[in-house]
């Protein structure tokens, strides 16, 4: 029982460990118990360390450490890639050398190019750079989408690179570059996510997640054999609880580390990479990226709280005709209207004709405020970038 319970201890906590690290900062789970784990893991932890320093030695240990922190948490490493890339080989190595003559050819044939493919989209995913942003490429990018004059505006300056920012991009302070389409930087291939290796990733997170039920299933082979249950025992009965209990421990004992233990890291971890697959393809079905879903989610709080406010383009130049008219002036000026006369040309099969705003004081824009409606959920406002389901995942294919 005692290799049992350290296996599933250990077993646990990777898992719960990587569960919150992954998923625990998404907009849907910031207002749940994983994001409140994900903040105290990574904040108040952190936190409560750096006090309980202050307090006993002055803080030596952290101004000591700071450096490595620094180089942690906040620049670009490979710790986390190696981590990751030690615990797959480690885990395929223990498991290869105890079975490989244990299986029969139909169920070793497989593996070769399973356990190949998450090293090949891992390599593609690190290396790839074409998606920085650069005096180079800049022009080209800024043609790529349009912006929607809700998430990203014309003329915005990144402070770092000092160039305008294309839609959809984002400056990473790990990478050190703006990035095109940047979904996210992910410290498991130690890369910003976008333009061009968003695809690889998304293939990354298939075969990983296929290779961990695969190792499961045989894992599972190999330890079926140690199962022996009354067949005559009725269902979920205390007998055949108890019995199979019994044979579960003794599946473990036989099975050791080798099997027993890398089968159930594979199977309590084979959702991860699955979870967060089914995650990104709904982002893909919604037409938008990680970036994206987290500007949109604060958008969301502001209209719950009722400060946004949605017009019509059109009808707002009618009306600014109309009222420069009047005041013997060939137009009005309406600082709602200026970033759409900086548009740069792109061709795109999406417009919107809405104005998004939102006030600090929760009122219409005054002196317009029959111009100007109320909006209370994300469903009432165009999104430019949703080219529908289809289309929106034959761009992630074709690297767009």
């Amino acid at each position: 029982m005692g290799v049992l319970r350290n296996i599933a201890i250990a077993v646990f906590v990777v898992s719960l460990v990587t569960f919150v690290a992954l998923f625990g900062r998404l907009p849907a789970l910031r207002r749940t118990p994983i994001g409140w784990l994900q903040r105290l893991l990574c904040l108040h932890l952190p936190h409560g360390f750096r006090s309980v320093d202050r307090s006993l030695t002055g803080g030596q240990i952290t101004h000591r450490s700071r450096r490595l922190g620094q180089y942690l948490f906040y620049e670009k490493n490979p710790v986390v890639l190696i981590i990751f890339l030690g615990l797959l080989s480690g885990s395929a190595v223990l498991f290869l050398w105890n079975t490989a003559n244990r299986l029969p050819a139909r169920l070793l044939a497989p593996i070769p190019p399973l356990l190949a493919l998450p090293y090949v989209f891992t390599y593609l995913c690190v290396t790839y750079q074409k998606h920085y942003i650069s005096a180079d490429n800049h022009r080209a990018r800024m043609t790529d989408y349009p912006y929607d004059h809700i998430l990203f505006r014309p003329q915005t300056t990144c402070r770092t690179c000092n160039t305008f920012k294309p839609a959809r991009s984002k400056h990473c302070s790990f990478c050190g570059f703006c990035v095109a389409k940047c979904d996210h930087h992910c410290p498991w291939v130690n890369n910003c996510l976008g333009r061009g290796n968003y695809r690889h990733f998304l293939a990354l997170l298939i075969t990983l997640g296929v290779l961990q039920i695969y190792g499961a299933y045989l894992s599972w082979w190999l330890m079926q054999p140690y199962f022996n249950i009354d067949r005559n025992t009725h269902l979920f009965s205390w007998g055949w609880i108890e019995q199979l209990g019994h044979d579960f421990v003794t599946a473990v004992h036989r099975g050791g580390i080798s099997i027993a233990g890398v089968g159930l890291l594979a199977a309590s971890t084979a959702p991860l990479p699955l979870g967060l697959l089914a995650y990104h393809l709904y982002l893909i079905w919604a037409g938008m990226t990680t970036n994206e879903s987290q500007k949109w989610s604060d958008w969301k709080d502001d209209m719950v709280d009722g400060h946004v406010f949605k017009a019509s383009r059109d009808e707002l130049r009618k009306h600014n005709q109309q009222r420069g008219a009047l005041n013997g002036m060939n137009g009005h000026h309406n600082p709602a209207l200026d970033p759409f006369d900086e548009d740069p040309v792109v061709y795109w099969p999406l417009t919107s004709d809405s104005v998004l705003v939102r006030t600090r004081d929760g009122r219409a824009p005054q002196g317009q405020e029959h111009l100007w409606a109320r909006v209370w959920a994300l469903e009432d406002v165009d999104n430019v970038y949703d080219i529908g389901g289809l289309g929106n995942f034959l761009d992630v294919l074709y690297g767009k």
